[in-house]
């Protein structure tokens, strides 16, 4: 009895340490989601400037990669991510578009989440809007002076 309980319990933990390393994925198996960079800095621009910034990515997996959501830390920063799989090796671009009409520094987030990982990728988006100056080189009117509407 002691024989057959022993040979029972040394069959199950050989069967459940097979049954682990089948449901273990090397590196590099399966969908891998490769970012240009995970830092977009708009730098110091003008106020209404240019909206649009782009993030390369490819996908250095073996299997294709769905992109399941991207969402930004506020409606502020609104990103535009393919909804098609990206097959093995191929390459592909996040649209990122942050509100330049606000002015100052801003930090915010993009969070993506793929069929890759559990942990979502976190995209740093950052910069400065300054006030846009007067196009035509008049400074603009200000109430209370001669002329200007008060």
């Amino acid at each position: 009895m002691k024989k057959f309980l022993m040979l029972s319990v040394f069959s199950l933990l050989l069967g459940a340490n097979i049954y682990a390393q089948e449901g273990e994925v090397s590196p590099g198996e399966g969908p891998v989601m490769d970012m240009e960079t995970l830092d977009l800095d708009y730098g110091t621009i003008e106020q209404h400037s240019d909206p649009l910034r782009t993030i390369n990515f490819t996908n250095t997996g073996t299997e294709p990669l769905v992109i399941k959501n991207a969402r930004g830390s506020c409606g502020c920063t609104v990103p535009i991510y393919p909804k098609e799989p990206i097959m093995p090796g191929e390459a592909d671009v996040i649209e990122i578009r942050y509100d330049t009409k606000r002015l100052g520094p801003f930090s915010k987030t993009v969070k993506i989440t793929t069929n890759g990982s559990d942990e979502p990728l976190i995209i740093k988006v950052h910069g400065k809007v300054l006030k846009a100056e007067d196009q035509d080189g008049v400074p603009a009117a200000q109430p209370g002076i001669l002329g200007s509407p008060k």
